[in-house]
């Protein structure tokens, strides 16, 4: 039995194994034109913040032009760019470049991610051992929450989960916490859950099976008791064999970080026994709470 199915990528553009790496400081990289392709021009971004990591000193235009073998025409483009997103940051008084907080910024939210799957993982076992099914750990996307880590029901009937699978917001458990928390911040300005719903209700919400929610209003009625009592639960809306619960986990200030679920069959994870560990749930998810930070600190 699976959850969500999987989206998986669009398959990468083959390249030659020159273009396969990505450049390091000192390698030429030939600049062509503006109309290249993407995935050079991403090369050459990366070759750019190497040679500025790699350095202590901030360095002028064309010293980073010599040291990744480009004209500084060329990289002086790329700099300002980069500097325009706050990749890197040009020191008014020198003209010089040197990296950039945002790289801070995302720094923090890969490890703040790897910390996560680290410190939930004792949670996914316990919470595994104590309801016989499988426990789930997702962050929130931009559109949708991702799996990212889990662990199995030892029984030989499960529910399947997959690492980097994205849930459908409106008929998976996680997928409506995901929706009713995700706009927290929003929220202090008196959003009601009718707006968190938000784009995600403009389109049309598919039927997975006939007891899929497909009406906005209704969605953000779900929602709204998501919000008031902490929790989310989806009994045969993706898959009509597939029930499952699911509890926020939030930083201290509301943000939402991450979801801890558990998912089994209808017909042994039914109503009775969803709310039977969800206290147990609810706790794992406020013990994960304090070690975790927000997505974005």
């Amino acid at each position: 039995m699976n959850g969500d199915r999987n989206m998986p990528p669009a398959p990468p553009t083959m390249r030659s194994d020159d273009e396969s790496r990505a450049p390091r400081p000192g390698v030429a990289i030939p600049f062509t034109s503006t109309s290249e392709r993407p995935i050079a021009a991403v090369q050459r971004a990366l070759a750019v913040l190497d040679c500025l990591a790699a350095e202590p000193a901030d360095l002028g235009t064309n010293e980073i032009a010599r040291r990744v073998g480009s004209n500084a025409s060329s990289v002086s483009r790329l700099l300002a760019t980069l500097a325009r997103e706050e990749y890197v940051r040009r020191v008014p008084s020198t003209g010089r470049y040197r990296l950039g907080l945002r790289l801070v910024e995302l720094g923090h939210s890969a490890l703040a991610r790897v910390d996560l799957r680290e410190v939930a993982r004792p949670h996914l076992i316990a919470l595994t051992a104590v309801s016989g099914e499988t426990a789930t750990l997702s962050v929130p996307g931009e559109e949708t929450p991702m799996t990212v880590d889990f662990v199995q029901s030892p029984s030989s009937v499960r529910s399947v989960a997959q690492l980097g699978r994205p849930a459908v917001p409106h008929a998976t458990a996680t997928g409506k916490v995901f929706l009713a928390y995700r706009d927290v911040k929003r929220d202090h300005l008196g959003a009601d859950s009718s707006m968190r719903a938000g784009a995600y209700a403009d389109r049309a919400l598919i039927a997975y099976t006939r007891r899929t929610i497909t009406d906005p209003r209704s969605l953000a009625e779900e929602l709204a008791g998501v919000r008031a009592h902490g929790f989310a639960q989806a009994l045969g809306e993706r898959e009509i064999e597939l029930n499952a619960i699911a509890v926020p986990v939030l930083a201290a200030g509301g943000e939402l970080v991450a979801m801890l679920g558990l998912q089994g069959p209808a017909s042994r994870f039914d109503y009775s026994a969803m709310h039977a560990v969800l206290d147990r749930l609810r706790e794992h998810g406020q013990q994960l709470a304090v070690h975790v930070a927000p997505p974005h600190g």
